[in-house]
């Protein structure tokens, strides 16, 4: 198992990596006691068997610089394949302003090809390289040096199996023609919207039960000085308030340090200094928004009357479609696209793209009448009206 410390040795190993038409890639950080993620590992492999061709990259390492690494990640001529690639692309998009480009999603292209919805990597280990993983250094601080033999073990056969799952999700795909479809869905995963944190949004993660205008302004000034606090200190979200204790203060309004004291929720280190001052002055913003500032949330779907006959039927073609593709039904068509066509709208996932050509085409066509559903032993027809 090859460790790689220094700028030179990755640099040598990137030039290699850039003759083959794929790498597989993933990394081991820690997030738990911060807001950004901290790097800790990188595991990379080449096309090959069993350890061959697949390192370990320290970026821990005095003086190791990832810029051949970046520069491969912008090479065209090669595949960057991960599974369930968000965390790992997050990071390098923070840390270093880029987003592998090709890149291959091995836990999407698994649910295009009918292994489930989001199907673990271990499950495709077993499945499809027909190997078992040892995981008992999952839960592990990958900070500390040096990193033991089980650890490295561990971090590698993230890649080296990833080979073997690629190669053939990758033939399967090109086999169904629905190379395609995969691409559509990577399109978010490589849209550097999905990474970037604006503080004066992170109000509408909150869950609320209310949309009282002036309450929501005071939840939105809270939950942006939450944000702002937690990115600047880099600390977790967590630590400055929790959830709970955000809906509390946007209910109870505390005007004065006294008011903070009588908190049932807010953490002691809330009560003073800048946190303490940070929410009193959130607090004291939003009660001053003006009505034509306030947020107004999208309630567009909350009257939709949704016809239930039609949104059972609805549920009958999709799991019939579910069955004919092996495509996971969650990713064709989650319920609350299904109400949504029910009610009678079409701006919907589900009516687009690739799922369109699967359910959406057929959907419409039960909804205007033109099609009938029958069953036919334990299996759903379709019936041309």
């Amino acid at each position: 198992m090859k460790t790689l410390t220094t700028t030179e040795e990755l640099a040598a190993y990137c030039a290699e990596a850039a003759k083959y038409p794929y790498m597989t890639v993933d990394t081991e950080f820690l997030r738990e006691r911060t807001y950004w993620s901290k790097l800790c590992l990188v595991q990379l492999a080449m096309p090959g068997e069993g350890d061959e061709n697949a390192v370990l990259v320290d970026p821990l390492a005095d003086g190791l610089d990832l810029a051949p690494l970046i520069d491969l990640f912008r090479d065209e001529g090669v595949v960057k394949v991960f599974h369930a690639a968000r965390q790992d692309l997050e990071i390098f998009f923070v840390d270093n302003g880029v987003i592998p480009s090709p890149m291959f999603d091995t836990q999407v292209a698994a649910m295009v090809c009918g292994f489930g919805e989001q199907v673990g990597y271990e499950t495709l280990v077993r499945k499809i390289a027909k190997e078992s993983l040892d995981k008992t250094s999952r839960f592990t601080d990958w900070s500390r040096r040096p990193l033991t033999d089980a650890q490295k073990t561990y971090a590698l056969a993230d890649v080296t199996h990833l080979r073997k799952i690629y190669e053939y999700l990758k033939a399967e795909l090109e086999r169904d023609g629905r190379g395609k479809w995969v691409e559509e869905e990577l399109g978010i995963l490589t849209d550097p919207e999905t990474y970037i944190t604006r503080p004066e949004d992170a109000w509408k993660r909150i869950k609320t039960r209310t949309n009282s205008g002036k309450f929501l302004a005071v939840v939105r000034e809270l939950a942006e000085f939450r944000e702002s606090h937690s990115q600047a200190r880099n600390i977790p979200r967590s630590r400055v308030f929790k959830d709970d204790a955000l809906v509390e203060l946007a209910s109870t309004k505390p005007a004065t340090m006294n008011d903070l004291g009588r908190s049932r929720l807010l953490l002691r280190e809330a009560r003073k200094g800048d946190i303490a001052e940070g929410i009193l002055a959130a607090v004291k913003r939003g009660l001053d928004c003006k009505p034509e500032d306030m947020p107004k949330p999208n309630t567009s779907r909350d009257k939709l009357q949704v016809n239930p006959a039609l949104a059972d039927l609805l549920r009958v073609l999709l799991k019939a479609k579910t069955e004919a593709t092996g495509v996971a039904a969650r990713l064709i068509a989650p319920a609350a696209d299904l109400d949504a066509i029910a009610a009678g709208l079409r701006d919907v996932p589900a009516l687009k793209g690739w799922r369109k050509e699967v359910f959406g085409d057929d959907a419409l066509r039960l909804c205007a009448g033109e099609i009938a559903l029958a069953a036919k032993g334990s299996s759903v027809k379709i019936i041309q009206l």
